[in-house]
């Protein structure tokens, strides 16, 4: 299906039109067609109504994933409702933030998270139904059991929400992305066409739904008529086999769980032949994983850079690039811009694009990009440029038109009147063979105002040599980027989705000072 998608439920309804048959999602032993797919999220979609919920009402899923996490996604966008799937992670209070800023009044809750429910349920504002979801408790199959499937879809707008995801929140409560039928629409086309998807395509979803990683990757592939086999949660070695078992051709991955894979043992002996696509993304690939799972891995890499205001990705580094031995600093590159997004390179400070070459902060444009944060006008306004989204990644083009991000632009360190991008200096700390985890942070200088710290995880077993590391340091970045001192802890502090707190990190050496950076 190459046309626009103008509503999110028309991809389903026409593979229904071409094979009604064939099978649509799998999850463990069980498996739907696409009229048994569609049939079920019909049913939702009435149910809703018979709660009395209305277009625009939010309703919020919580669980490990389900198949009926996607059927309610799809259920909100013919209803004209709105799904905000819960980061299943968060701590029980942060639960309760999400859940009253989406004013949720339908919450579907996975069986294994009611006793956490019940711990802030008399804290939830807005919810008046919660329908609990598997275990011997059911009510989730009996609530479509009861509802007739709905007919025709509401008539919705391209600008209408019908999914909501809240960013990790790394500083300040969470804010939930609005995404429409015009934003996931036009990334399930692009993505499509980057990734290769098409109607005998195998697509494993094994991110968790409430990124853009789980359920965009998701609606990409369905959009072509692929086969969805969802994952509940990563087991490295279970994962492995059902690839290999179910023939999968297109899998997404967050380096960490590359990482475990390699640790399976037998790993470089499986037969992966039937994946065409292995994406990886969401957080840096150390260099030295990478050509690890490249070595281990006979097969087609694909580096994915976005974000869930993008609906997903937005920049890709096919695998003509990963093995390309005439440029192998490709290897560092977050891709080229995917079909229908521009993105430009500007100086946050002046707001004027700079030269190619130089480091400024990335701004995207194109129909995939959010409309907004729920109920955060200002934060929304502060977000964009005219019509350019300002990520907060600071990143250079090359004069090839391939894009490398360098970090955060709010991490940036400032030594000496020099800008130091912490992902860079972790580049080359990640390389020192004793070093499992890195995260380099700016702490306070008489002299320079601050200078680069390191605080590293060492590999079990392992006994780093501070004075060493520098050294190996010395010999790979210029003199003002260098640690000048390394921190070595036995874990680094991270935020329910796993990314590194460095605020946490940089918190004891600011104390007492009137500005943090």
């Amino acid at each position: 299906m190459a046309s626009p998608i103008h509503h999110v439920f028309d991809p389903i309804t026409y593979w229904v039109s071409q094979d009604p048959t064939r099978v649509a999602l799998r999850f463990e032993d069980e498996s739907w067609t696409w009229q048994q797919l569609s049939d079920r999220v019909r049913r939702n979609a009435a149910a809703q109504s018979a709660l009395g919920l209305a277009p625009g009402d939010r309703v919020a899923f919580l669980d490990k994933n389900h198949p009926a996490s996607l059927e309610t996604t799809l259920a909100c966008a013919v209803a004209g409702t709105v799904n905000a799937v819960l980061n299943y992670r968060l701590a029980p209070s942060e639960l309760a933030y999400v859940i009253n800023d989406s004013r949720a009044e339908l919450l579907i809750l996975g069986a294994e998270f009611v006793d956490v429910i019940d711990t802030i349920k008399p804290n939830l504002d807005h919810v008046r139904t919660i329908i609990v979801l598997g275990g011997e408790a059911d009510e989730y199959e009996a609530w479509l059991g009861k509802a007739p499937p709905r007919e025709t879809a509401h008539p919705t707008h391209p600008e209408d929400c019908f999914l909501q995801l809240y960013t990790s929140g790394t500083t300040g409560h969470p804010k939930g992305a609005m995404l429409t039928h015009r934003s996931v629409g036009a990334h399930s086309i692009a993505a499509s066409a980057a990734f290769g998807f098409a109607r005998d395509s195998v697509n494993m979803v094994a991110m968790p739904l409430f990124h853009v990683g789980g359920t965009s990757w998701a609606l990409a592939a369905m959009s072509q008529g692929a086969e969805t086999v969802l994952v509940r949660e990563v087991v490295p070695a279970m994962v492995l086999d059902q690839i290999i078992r179910q023939s999968v051709t297109h899998a997404f991955f967050v380096p960490a769980v590359i990482r475990f894979f390699l640790q399976v043992p037998g790993v470089s002996a499986r037969d992966f032949r039937s994946l065409r696509c292995l994406g990886y993304g969401g957080s840096p690939m150390p260099e030295a994983l990478l050509r690890e799972a490249m070595s281990t891995f006979d097969v087609d890499f694909y580096q994915v850079y976005g974000m869930t205001e993008a609906s997903g990705v937005f920049c890709v580094l096919g695998p003509q690039h990963h093995r390309d031995s005439a440029r192998p600093e490709r290897l560092r590159a977050a891709g080229q811009p995917i079909e229908g997004v521009e993105v430009r390179v500007v100086d946050p400070a002046l707001g004027d694009e700079v030269p190619v070459g130089e480091v400024g902060e990335f701004q995207i444009r194109g129909p995939q990009v959010t409309a907004g944060y729920w109920q955060r006008e200002s934060d929304t306004a502060a977000s964009f440029d005219g019509e350019w989204f300002k990520t907060g990644d600071a990143g250079r083009r090359d004069p090839d038109g391939f894009y490398y991000v360098e970090d955060r632009v709010k991490d940036v360190i400032i030594s000496g009147g020099e800008n130091i991008y912490p992902a860079e200096v972790e580049r080359v700390v990640s390389e020192y063979p004793d070093v499992a985890e890195v995260a380099v942070i700016g702490v306070p200088d008489d002299k320079w105002g601050e200078v680069v710290r390191a605080v590293v995880v060492a590999k079990s077993g392992a006994d780093i040599d501070e004075d060493k590391l520098l050294d190996f340091c010395a010999a790979h970045l210029a003199g003002y980027k260098r640690p000048r001192t390394i921190d070595i802890v036995p874990s680094l502090p991270r935020n329910a989705t796993g990314k590194i707190l460095k605020r946490d990190l940089r918190a004891p050496h600011w104390a007492g000072r009137s500005r943090s950076v």
